[in-house]
């Protein structure tokens, strides 16, 4: 039911297409999601229209029919915001933004907007920034506000440039300081990072709302906000599990995954989603009671190959398995993801079997050792230090003998220390 008396949220027509394959049943789901998209970012939604075309019009994409009775619908209903469900290209933001004389926002410029709600640290800020940026610079019109008043002043336009010209060049070369600010943050986090491999890695990844962030409170005792809206966490986070006595996992949280992100927007989130390519094993949240879960973990999936972490262990965690509404959908689930696991976050149920399966993964992957190294080499000391937990040292006439546990891995370039010594 609409809330005619909430008048500080916009009000919103929501459009798709159902193009790329997508039955009409998807779609509809897809404008479902985009509605609560529309909410987080603060819109009210007033009409959902699915149109039926073969293809999109090049020039207004739902075809200027539709988008004639669309503009009347806007007139009659006072509607403030236009916002596709699919991504439009930069003649028809301006053909429709003319015809309709609203804002025009596609389905990657809402995630975009919602991100900057959310970013509170300066490396979300940053990230945020470079991405609106990046998908603003090719469809910069008249009806954006001048940058200039931003960014400029005093000798910031130049001989015979248009404003949008202008506009252009002020957000290239912000584009080229984020950038930097960018490799600087990537560069402290590589020291960071370095400085955990003593540890297995294990980071959780799943759909927006999947549960992700509340499944690290009860794990790891976080206090990482968790909400059921899209998008909660933008920010990675990572706390120690203590599995049981002395064995510990890194586990992290991060940015929730959806369908059709905006590609510049993960590679702005670079250096976040650093904590997925760093991992050993990645735990990837679903939420069960979802209608269309599988569509899900497909977007999840198409994403780490994006981000070249397809080939990584993965653990598959079926969550929310309390508000399933049918519970067939357990067998279905343990008949067709073997080696998965059913949880309820919420409620605690299935953790043990979950931290069960986490050290079993420990202790393939970590091994004890011995080494003795020459006093004369105190920079290889200090190394399997970094690398290795080192459990006990003992100190002989010429030579330091350090018993030490790590990761297999890391126990290749402790071997190489010793054949190098």
């Amino acid at each position: 039911m609409i809330d005619l008396k909430n008048t500080q949220r916009e009000r919103a027509i929501l459009i798709a297409l159902p193009v790329g394959g997508f039955t009409k049943e998807q779609v509809e789901e897809h404008l479902d999601e985009l509605e609560l998209l529309a909410s987080t970012a603060g819109a009210e939604t007033v009409f959902k229209i699915l149109q039926d075309r073969i293809k999109p019009d090049p020039a207004y994409f739902i075809g200027k029919g539709k988008a004639e009775e669309i503009a009347q619908l806007i007139e009659l209903n006072d509607i403030q915001i236009v916002i596709f469900d699919n991504d439009l290209n930069p003649t028809q933001v301006r053909n429709l933004e003319k015809l309709f004389n609203r804002k025009i926002l596609d389905r990657s410029g809402l995630i975009l907007d919602i991100f900057a709600l959310h970013a509170k640290t300066r490396e979300a800020k940053t990230q945020v920034e470079l991405a609106q940026l990046e998908y603003m610079l090719p469809r910069l019109t008249r009806a954006w506000t001048h940058l200039s008043k931003q960014y400029g002043g005093i000798g910031t336009k130049g001989p015979g440039e248009t404003q949008i010209e202008t506009d252009r060049r002020l957000i290239r070369t912000r584009i080229s300081k984020l950038k930097e600010n960018l490799r600087k943050i990537e560069s402290q986090q590589i020291v960071k990072s370095s400085a955990r491999k003593k540890l297995i890695n294990a980071t959780l990844v799943g759909y927006t709302n999947a549960g992700k962030s509340t499944l690290l409170n009860l794990l790891t005792n976080a206090s990482v906000l968790a909400e059921d809206k899209l998008f909660a966490t933008l920010d990675s986070t990572t706390r120690i599990f203590n599995l049981e006595k002395n064995k510990q996992i890194l586990l992290s949280d991060t940015v929730g995954f959806i369908r059709k992100l905006p590609a510049h927007l993960v590679a702005s989130f670079k250096s976040t989603l650093n904590v997925v390519s760093d991992a050993d094993v990645i735990l990837h949240v679903i939420d069960a009671s979802h209608d269309y879960f599988e569509d899900h973990i497909k977007t999840v999936d198409d994403t780490l190959r994006q981000l070249h972490c397809d080939k990584k262990l993965q653990i598959k965690i079926f969550n929310k398995i309390d508000a399933l509404k049918e519970k067939d959908i357990i067998n279905y689930i343990s008949a067709n993801y073997p080696g998965s696991y059913l949880v309820s976050a919420q409620r605690g149920i299935g953790i043990q079997k979950l931290k069960s399966a986490l050290i079993d993964i420990y202790e393939q992957n970590f091994v004890e050792g011995e080494l003795r190294i020459s006093h004369t080499q105190p920079k290889k000391i200090s190394m399997v230090y970094e690398i290795a937990e080192v459990l006990d040292t003992r100190y002989e006439d010429e030579f330091v003998l350090l018993k030490y546990r790590t990761s297999k891995i890391n126990e290749t370039h402790i071997k190489k220390l010793i054949q190098h010594n």
